[in-house]
């Protein structure tokens, strides 16, 4: 792993046991500059990972908990009339931190995971008229809960595209959950520090963009779109915005591999979680899982 990264990683990890792929791929992604989906139950340690990784990035961390009564206002912010002033003034809302944790989005009515996701995309925010940029970097880790759809509104296909990637995390193993018990985590997470800074993060994004990639990786690439176009198992193709959402997390992955190129296996690596969210079955419209996803790259020549 990249050197500077390593001693965050640790420190995560020390905080989020047993959990280190979910890690790697949150890393991954924030280092890409996209935004992170996690699906999976209540408990596991969403949002754990969460302030840990903020804590040992430097970087500011704001928790929301969406409802269906909440108004976009509630996460952008509002423009309040100041009568001594005679001014409105704009009162900014949760978003503008640099580590977002949207627990459970698929509860926030339509109009109010628009205003987010369009936030997410633009990386600012229009309020009455006037636009605020949000910090740098910006990175939003959303949540939802798969087994719970009542009184849900699920994110539409458009703006499931709008996260680079999706994960879950799944049940620690046993050793894990034994430390969990203990109370070890806790002690972890009270030692937390930042080993890094925003500045620094802005930084490894910018050599995350220069990676190299091969024209035969390129290739290979096109290869696996073009697959999901025609096979028949897929109700439509994966298109070119993943593709270049594909190309973005293997740079960002070869980059926490310390190479500043990419290969097949830093593609095989993130495409599950890059492409899993973004495709549907044709029989039923139901999902893939990454390890579905994982069986569609053995059907691809490697270049």
């Amino acid at each position: 792993m990249h050197s500077e990264i390593m001693p965050a990683f640790q420190q995560i990890r020390n905080a989020v046991l047993g959990k280190d792929e979910a890690i790697k791929r949150c890393l991954t992604c924030l280092l890409a500059g996209g935004h992170l989906l996690i699906e999976d139950l209540p408990g596991i340690g969403k949002t754990t990972l969460a302030k840990a990784t903020a804590r040992s990035l430097g970087l500011t961390f704001r928790r929301i908990q969406c409802t269906s009564d909440m108004l976009p206002g509630d996460i952008l912010g509002v423009s309040i009339f100041e009568s001594r002033e005679r001014i409105f003034r704009f009162h900014p809302g949760p978003v503008f931190t640099q580590i977002l944790l949207a627990d459970e989005i698929n509860r926030a009515g339509p109009k109010t995971q628009s205003a987010l996701l369009e936030a997410m995309e633009e990386n600012q925010v229009s309020v009455e008229g006037q636009t605020h940029p949000l910090p740098h970097p910006f990175f939003v880790m959303a949540t939802q809960n798969p087994s719970e759809q009542a009184g849900a509104y699920p994110l539409p296909e458009s703006q499931l595209d709008r996260f680079l990637m999706r994960i879950s995390m799944g049940y620690p193993d046993r050793d894990a959950e034994k430390r969990i018990l203990k109370g070890e985590v806790r002690h972890a997470f009270s030692e937390l520090t930042p080993l890094l800074s925003a500045q620094k993060i802005i930084s490894f994004r910018q050599e995350v963009q220069q990676a190299g990639v091969s024209d035969a990786l390129m290739d290979y690439v096109q290869d696996i779109l073009e697959y999901t176009r025609k096979e028949s198992l897929f109700h439509t193709g994966l298109s070119p915005r993943a593709g270049m959402a594909i190309v973005l997390a293997s740079k960002a992955w070869a980059f926490l591999h310390k190479r500043d190129f990419c290969l097949p296996e830093d593609v095989q690596a993130v495409f599950p979680w890059v492409s899993s969210h973004r495709l549907q079955k044709s029989k039923d419209l139901t999902g893939f899982s990454p390890e579905e996803m994982q069986d569609v790259l053995k059907k691809i020549p490697l270049p």
